[in-house]
């Protein structure tokens, strides 16, 4: 689980075996055992024991801004593996097996919003038609990707075109299955524009955090990215293999919508848009974890979601290095 310190003037420590927080006169403690990351949203203190004892227990703290985006992360400073996974990711940059790779991302995220797209088709008789047609654009789309030669640097504008007609239709499909006075127009980052983006972006920057840490752990560069390019600071990998993933922010957040478990009142007006609350950013943070904890089929056997971002970046690496069957576009 992820542990999120999000009240202002908390207070976290280590007590024995647990990590404290106090907050006023309320007091809990929660087993190291338990927690993955710890989440702070917050001004809160904490102490360097705490530091200490999660950085001991592979515990990443990460700090989250408004917008639910890192901007800092303690964590421990080992390599995850061999340095040649890193070189290996500066030479596939030019080469064809390179865009095999982002290829091979790129239509899992499709993949993936297809058949939620189709699941969600199966309920909800008045949008058949809407839904049918997004799913065929999509199809098309992938077939389009598929069929794609040659090195990233030749290919990039066009799979990045290719990802953002996609997604246009995608999120169009999604704005129209939500309740009416939660639909809307379209993507809109930070700050989001509506409330569904609000929600979305946020749950992203926590996805975002965890497929750092994923990173890592594996070996991988996080700046050594394929299709997102250098830039200082730009963790370009972490956007490139987070593409696979955020399916599962995405049914999450659909789920609070259709659901009728988001309320007005989780949201906060600031200039140019709307960001997520403390009470807002507490339901989707308890969301998350319950889709993370949930067990789903990984390659023949049952895993829980939070552990397929991990294996799928030790696939990675094992992959760059030639421990593991070669990648195919599929």
């Amino acid at each position: 689980m992820q542990l999120v310190i999000n009240t202002y003037g908390s207070y976290l420590r280590k007590s024995g075996n647990c990590f404290l927080v106090r907050k006023d006169d309320r007091v809990f403690e929660v087993s190291a055992n338990k927690v993955d990351s710890i989440l702070i949203t917050t001004a809160a203190y904490i102490s360097t024991d705490a530091i200490k004892f999660a950085v001991e227990n592979n515990i990443d703290i990460v700090f989250l801004d408004t917008y639910g985006q890192p901007y800092g992360r303690v964590w421990h400073p080992r390599l995850g593996s061999t340095t040649l996974i890193r070189r290996r990711q500066l030479e596939l940059h030019d080469h064809p097996e390179g865009l095999t790779m982002v290829k091979k991302w790129s239509i899992q995220k499709l993949n993936n919003q297809i058949e939620f797209l189709k699941r969600l088709k199966k309920t909800r008789n008045g949008r058949n038609n809407d839904l049918e047609r997004c799913i065929g654009e999509m199809e098309h789309l992938k077939a389009q990707m598929k069929q794609l030669t040659g090195t990233l640097d030749e290919r990039r504008q066009a799979l990045l075109g290719i990802e953002g007609m996609s997604s246009r239709i995608y999120f169009e499909a999604l704005s129209s299955i939500m309740p009416e006075k939660y639909a809307f127009p379209g993507r809109s980052r930070n700050p989001a524009k509506d409330e569904f983006n609000a929600m979305l972006n946020y749950g992203y920057g926590v996805l975002y955090s965890m497929v750092e840490k994923a990173c890592i752990i594996a070996g991988l560069d996080p700046y050594i990215g394929f299709l997102h390019t250098d830039n200082y600071n730009k963790k370009s990998l972490v956007f490139d293999i987070i593409e696979m993933f955020r399916i599962f922010v995405d049914e999450t957040v659909v789920f609070l919508f259709t659901r009728r478990r988001v309320r007005d009142e989780y949201f906060d007006k600031i200039p140019g848009g709307l960001s997520l609350n403390k009470e807002g950013k507490a339901i989707l943070i308890e969301a998350l974890n319950e889709t993370f904890e949930k067990s789903i089929k990984y390659r023949g056997r049952n895993i829980k979601t939070k552990n397929v971002i991990q294996f799928e970046c030790h696939r990675i690496a094992n992959n760059l290095i030639g421990r593991s069957e070669v990648c195919s576009s599929g």
